[in-house]
């Protein structure tokens, strides 16, 4: 399917996982002949992250289909305003509008399991006060964030866990690309990570082209990345 004029699939995680979680998908992307990059998300805060995120996407050649997996969703709200940035793709994810934070974001909906089951933790910055840092308990993980997902694979989940800066949460979105960029998103409808009603919203709110899978955990890259690749490259083949 690959051509000059086909998109570059840049894949972003979101918090407490790692770019490994899209391996099913890029698979499934790389057997259709699309290329695909899944950078390391810093997970350190929304105006940094989505910074990197848009000089990683405008440092490829040709035009770029953006993939945010839940608090990745929030950085490609921003990052997708760089020039090459064609479409964005919202998997079980947050689609801030300008000016948003995520905590005003969830703040109108019934809060998640997510939010009683976190774990803080420290990290040192530079000339200044350590900053704090979370994780999901590691007994909670499963049903959270992989209920979908076999149980030997979810423990692997869970030991490797990366941590988001807590001040991530207060950090507001200086851009909605969506209100000029095509958008695709996919509501993880048994998402105990990020309510479904947050992600529904998000999503219409952005107009996007929206596909709901009723049964599907916050880790639906993992656990149906055929439907997560389909998507995408609905995505790829509408902006070719």
């Amino acid at each position: 399917m690959a051509t000059e004029h086909t998109p570059t699939v840049v894949l972003v995680h979101g918090a407490f996982a790692d770019a490994g979680s899209w391996s099913g998908v890029i698979a499934e992307l790389q057997d259709h002949g699309v290329a695909v990059v899944a950078p390391p998300n810093p997970l350190r805060g929304l105006v940094s992250d989505a910074a990197y995120i848009a000089s990683v996407a405008s440092q490829i050649d040709g035009p770029v289909v953006l993939v945010g997996h839940s608090y990745g969703g929030a950085l490609i709200t921003v990052a997708g305003t760089a020039a090459n940035v064609v479409g964005l793709v919202y998997v079980a994810a947050y689609a801030l509008e300008e000016g948003e934070s995520l905590g005003e974001l969830q703040g109108r909906f019934s809060l998640s399991a997510l939010v009683s089951n976190l774990k803080e933790a420290t990290y040192p910055v530079e000339g200044a006060e350590p900053a704090v840092e979370v994780t999901i308990e590691p007994e909670a993980f499963p049903a959270i964030f992989a209920a979908d997902v076999p149980a030997a694979v979810t423990k692997v989940l869970a030991a490797a866990q990366r941590p988001l800066a807590a001040g991530a949460f207060g950090e507001a979105a200086s851009a909605a690309a969506w209100r000029t960029k095509p958008s695709w998103a996919l509501i993880a409808g048994a998402d105990q990570a990020i309510n479904p009603e947050v992600e529904r919203f998000g999503a219409q709110r952005a107009g996007a082209t929206i596909v709901e899978l009723d049964g599907a955990s916050h880790a639906v890259a993992v656990s149906q990345p055929k439907a997560v690749a389909e998507l995408i490259l609905d995505a790829v083949r509408a902006t070719s």
